[in-house]
């Protein structure tokens, strides 16, 4: 005779663990979608998977920060929060087993996880105050009643009066079982509530950039009062595989700390000058900054986590109003003029704080507060409405984004974020190379090989580049023509290839007759040096 009280339930309690886990993504899925619903009350950034990601960032060593982007390039951010992402799905996944047994012990750990959320979000330098915290205080609050309740779902229970009977009632009293169609119907339901929720609340945050991308839609940017030079006839190498001399804004490289790029409305934007040495304080609207005359430059950017060889250098067609001049107009003397302060401090609307010597942006070099960027509106991903360019700096003392800022300090009394966190005070662009092609392990045909690339030593000119191949001598590249001293510089060398394994090595002479030097160095803590070698295989 069969022995109904041996049969195992559709769901047997083994399961229940694997049960409690589920409940356990799906309120840890529930709290970011209440998280991300209360952040369109308070702000994006507030949520917490930026806020989290965020001060991750600031707290992430400089070589693993420089690891990241060498590896991940401008998806660094993106891999940063699937990674939190994923520490989040196996938090959830534990709590929910932990539930299992201990409902309070899960619920409280969802809760554990709204307070990091919270505390990241008031420590980040841009925190509105106290609201910051609450997405992730009701959004953890709605995962851990949720967690709570879904746990009492899977709790065992003994046959009794009003329960459903076994398959086959032998009249044996039944085992331990769980509401298998109570945890079924309410995960099912609390999932499509957090989806609904989690769409809401993204729906709203992006209806607060519509206005940021109406404004950039129907800009029109005036004609400059000085526009740029026509670019050369011979700036331009007809080399295939060489980097083009004006880099699109689709290619132009991105480096920089914002999980979320954020969207500035220009018809609200407002930029403050303000500190030592200011005799008149003075805001700006985007409007006022259009008013005056604008000037147009060929400026090349190049970043200081970019490795020798690296990618993050990138050339463009800026317009902007004139910094020196905002600075004259606000009765900013620089230090050798006998201004107290040397410190041009400018901060971004998302707490970035870069720190610019109030000399060079004062000695006649086109520095600019640009609004234009190869003949378009900046994009967000590079500063709309207004950034800083200035020539012969590194961009992490010098290319403030989305600026909205500007203190006049000095260098003693205060240390802006990279300064912070172990990176140079003045940071002036060292003279650079790079071999475009032949790419590193290129296997061309043997006979005449174009190598081709880009030197730069901004605000200073490149006046000499050589190759060598292998061990032999050092021959001088033909240059391209210069647009000018503060952008790149294309070079060429054709090249006798024979069969075999072959390393072409460049170096750069700048105009002050500085040959970048052989000696490889970090780009910690300010800027790489040291001469670029490509392998390639001449078949």
């Amino acid at each position: 005779m069969t022995d109904d009280r041996k049969k195992a339930p559709v769901f047997p309690g083994g399961l229940r663990p694997a049960a409690g886990a589920v409940g356990g993504l799906v309120a840890g899925f529930a709290a970011l979608a209440v998280a991300e619903l209360v952040s369109a009350a308070v702000r994006p950034q507030a949520g917490p998977v930026i806020a989290v990601g965020g001060a991750a960032i600031d707290r992430t060593p400089a070589a693993l920060k420089n690891w990241a982007i060498r590896n991940f390039g401008t998806s660094d951010k993106l891999v940063l929060q699937a990674g939190i992402l994923l520490l989040l799905a196996l938090f959830a996944l534990t709590l929910g087993i932990v539930a299992v047994r201990f409902r309070f012990a899960g619920a409280a750990g969802v809760l554990l996880f709204g307070a990091v959320g919270a505390a990241a979000a008031l420590s980040r330098p841009d925190a509105s105050g106290p609201a910051d915290a609450l997405p992730s205080v009701v959004g953890a609050s709605a995962g851990a009643v949720l967690l709570y309740v879904l746990a009492g779902r899977l709790l065992p229970r003994s046959a009794g009066a009003g329960s459903p009977a076994a398959p086959e009632d032998t009249g044996a009293p039944r085992g331990p079982d769980w509401d298998r169609r109570g945890f079924v119907v309410a995960a099912s339901a609390a999932a499509a509530a957090s989806v609904g929720a989690g769409a809401l609340g993204r729906a709203l945050n992006g209806a607060r950039g519509r206005d940021a991308v109406a404004s950039r839609d129907r800009l029109v940017l005036p004609a400059p009062a000085s526009p740029a030079p026509a670019v050369p006839r011979g700036a331009r190498v007809p080399v295939p595989g060489a980097s083009p001399f004006i880099t699109p804004n689709a290619s132009f490289y991105r480096v920089d700390t914002a999980l979320v790029v954020p969207r500035v409305d220009a018809t609200a934007w407002r930029l403050r000058v303000h500190g030592e040495g200011v005799r008149r304080p003075l805001t700006l609207s985007f409007d006022d900054l259009l008013r005056r005359d604008l000037v147009e430059r060929d400026i090349t950017l190049t970043c200081v986590s970019n490795e020798v060889g690296g990618p993050y250098a990138g050339n463009a067609r800026w317009i902007g109003v004139r910094l020196a001049e905002v600075l004259a107009e606000c009765g900013v003397v620089p230090p050798s003029r006998g201004g107290p302060a040397d410190q041009l401090v400018a901060r971004s609307v998302d707490g970035m704080t870069l720190g610019s010597p109030v000399e060079d942006v004062m000695d006649g070099r086109d520095a600019l507060l640009a609004v234009g960027m190869n003949g378009e509106p900046l994009p967000f991903a590079h500063g709309f409405p207004v950034r800083m360019v200035v020539p012969g700096l590194y961009g992490f003392v010098s290319a403030c984004k989305w600026i909205e800022d500007i203190e006049l300090t000095t260098f003693e009394s205060y240390d802006p974020y990279w300064v912070e966190r172990g990176w140079a005070r003045r940071a002036p662009v060292k003279t650079q190379s790079r071999i475009d092609t032949p790419k590193p392990f290129a296997r061309p045909a043997a006979g005449t090989v174009m190598v081709a690339g880009v030197a730069w030593a901004q605000h200073r000119g490149v006046d000499k580049v050589e190759v060598r191949v292998d061990d032999g001598p050092w021959r001088t590249a033909d240059l391209a023509a210069e647009d000018s001293r503060d952008t790149w510089r294309q070079w060429s060398l054709p090249w006798r290839a024979t069969a075999g394994s072959h390393t072409l090595t460049v170096r750069a002479t700048d105009r002050t007759g500085r040959t970048q030097p052989e000696e490889r160095t970090r780009t910690i803590p300010d800027g790489a040096a040291g001469w670029h070698s490509v392998v390639v295989t001449v078949e």
